[in-house]
């Protein structure tokens, strides 16, 4: 049986020097995290490991971050000013690779804080819709803090643990962290109206959240017989599944199944989830590697990018030595959609932002890290179409990023690429 504490008596098993695992995503554990925080006078040298968490990140604002580090494999928005100060620190490393830093005891975790559902009559509580890293973390950790909440959904696939694992639990009832999906922007719409055309039915689908996914899911209610192997998913793939296009049926890697190794969307999307068998919640070492990837038919990857130069190399993970987000699974599966049998990588971006700077350029800003290297890039596509440059030369490349290009930064690339290249 699940002996329930204070949020603070449980945060007392935190001592100084201790490094320290949170749960992402939904399932960040924020009642824990805010009574950790309140500790800052009491504890020193504390590091925080995490993925992309939801809520304020109180650790890395002053005077807490005088206490507590992040060192993160992922940034999100919430953490980005830390991780860019001296207060923070990125860990570039492919998802499918973290579990390796936990289980070969390279950043042994100390105190994993985690939010799960009640346990079942056998004592197993779930880990919701955040199994990825979480899995590995806990069966390394040291101690185990659990944040119990009936509102996490009960999730199939792996991501389980036993009240006999967890050292001190609380009680919670609230909801747990939610996004409302956004329609996509007439570009957006317009970048899914390209790629759709170059899915194909019977194909197994790698794509995330936001406008672009939604762009192109939306304009698959004609297409048959999807599958979906994914780290990542939204609401985007519900109408797809309840219209029956999205019906797994000819994956070859747990086939009817919907896999993935985290979530985020709507309550709708989380009632969707809970004690659903189609769906598997399995860990970023298995949703991401590249050689269980490439076993599915036709995997269709998509992914995204903050700018691409003239020879295809993407930066997705910094704005020039600013970092932005982070490695996560980009590469993953695009070399695991290129490995596939009648596979197709494709980086999806508009063609500039939102104050009209071109995000294909002549050269990646100083300081930006290569997420994913010419040499792996495939299909890119934005609003005026999709090129493939797989076999192209860096002129042909240059040649057909430009034709995808803005009309109105069309002209500077043609000379930026005349400069560079010539008539070689």
């Amino acid at each position: 049986m699940l002996h329930y504490t204070t949020a603070e008596e449980a945060v007392a098993l935190v001592n100084s020097g201790s490094r320290m695992f949170f749960q992402g995503a939904a399932m960040t554990p924020n009642t824990l995290i805010s009574a950790l925080c309140k500790r800052y006078n009491e504890l020193e040298n504390i590091e925080i490991v995490q993925m992309h968490t939801e809520g304020d990140a109180l650790y890395t604002r002053h005077p807490y971050n005088e206490t507590f580090r992040i060192n993160s494999f992922f940034v999100g928005s919430n953490v980005r000013p830390a991780v860019n100060s001296s207060h923070g620190d990125y860990i570039p490393v492919f998802l499918s690779e973290i579990h390796l830093l936990f289980r070969q005891n390279l950043l042994p975790i100390d105190v994993a804080f985690i939010q799960v559902s009640p346990p079942d009559r056998h004592g197993y509580c779930s880990l919701g819709t955040s199994v990825d890293i979480t899995l590995p973390a806990i069966g390394v950790a040291r101690k185990v803090i659990a944040q119990v909440n009936p509102n996490v959904p009960k999730t199939h696939g792996d991501g389980i643990i036993h009240i006999n694992r967890i050292d001190a639990a609380i009680f919670t009832d609230e909801p747990i962290y939610a996004v409302k999906l956004k329609e996509p922007s007439e570009t957006e719409k317009r970048i899914g109206y390209h790629i759709a055309g170059y899915i194909e039915d019977g194909a197994t689908l790698q794509m995330g959240i936001g406008g672009i996914p939604n762009g192109v899911l939306s304009q698959l209610e004609n297409h048959k017989r999807l599958g979906v192997h994914t780290e990542m998913f939204s609401d985007g793939i519900l109408p797809l599944v309840e219209t029956g296009v999205i019906t797994g049926e000819e994956k070859n890697i747990k086939r009817g199944k919907l896999v993935t190794c985290f979530a985020v969307g709507s309550p709708a999307l989380y009632r969707f989830l809970d004690d659903n068998p189609i769906v598997h919640f399995k860990e970023a070492a298995y949703t991401n590697d590249t050689a269980i990837i490439r076993r599915n038919p036709k995997v269709t990857a998509i992914n995204s990018a903050i700018e691409i130069d003239l020879t295809g190399q993407v930066c997705a993970d910094s704005i020039g030595a600013m970092q932005y987000s982070g490695v996560g699974g980009q590469m993953d599966f695009i070399r695991g959609a290129s490995l596939s049998e009648g596979g197709k990588a494709i980086i999806a971006l508009p063609s500039v932002t939102t104050k009209n700077v071109s995000k294909i350029v002549p050269f990646l800003k100083q300081g930006a890290g290569v997420t994913t290297t010419r040499a792996h890039v495939h299909y890119v596509a934005t609003e005026y179409g999709v090129v493939d440059l797989f076999g192209k030369n860096l002129k042909e490349r240059a040649k057909a990023l430009i034709s995808i290009a803005h009309p109105d930064h069309q002209e500077v690339l043609e000379k930026a690429a005349f400069e560079r290249f010539g008539n070689k």
